[in-house]
């Protein structure tokens, strides 16, 4: 059986990140979710629902652009191929924040951090931001002074363009 219908936040685990109307579908018994960016259905992974809730909300309240985003981004790194979760690019076609998703049990550590950081030696962004979708943290990487600042909020897509 292949059934599609339209959920929100509240059908899957609740996040601290607005509803959206998910798109989900069920095949053989197991649920899957519509990624807008992949534009293909993925599995519903506790992980996968922080990832599109906060894709969603990137969208939706921080005015991001779907075209300037990508899910699972390949890249090499000391020779081995890792993924980003997502990557926003900038206006100039450059890499300008990684995100980087746990599930909503997992909590966040530095190893976490540290994570993003190796992906953040490749693409050079100015934005690192890791969620587990109940607690974001968002950091901004100065390369001047070789340091990471930890914003209170989230930029909209006219900051995130701004420098």
């Amino acid at each position: 059986m292949n059934r599609e219908s339209h959920a929100s936040i509240d059908n899957a685990i609740e996040l601290n990140l607005p509803s959206f109307d998910a798109r989900m579908k069920s095949v053989e018994g197991v649920m899957s979710v519509f990624d807008v960016l992949r534009k293909k259905y993925v599995a519903l992974t506790p992980e996968e629902w922080v990832r599109q809730s906060f894709v969603h909300y990137l969208l939706s309240a921080k005015g991001y652009r779907r075209e300037l985003m990508n899910n699972e981004v390949q890249l090499s790194l000391n020779g081995m191929s890792r993924r980003c979760d997502t990557v926003v690019w900038d206006m100039n076609l450059r890499p300008a924040m990684i995100v980087e998703y746990k599930a909503p049990d997992v909590e966040i550590t530095q190893k976490v951090f540290d994570q993003i950081q190796r992906y953040n030696q490749v693409l050079q962004v100015r934005y690192l931001v890791v969620t587990n979708g109940m607690t974001h943290y968002c950091c901004r990487v100065d390369y001047v002074t070789r340091t990471c600042e930890f914003l209170s909020e989230i930029p909209d897509w006219t900051a995130l363009n701004q420098g």
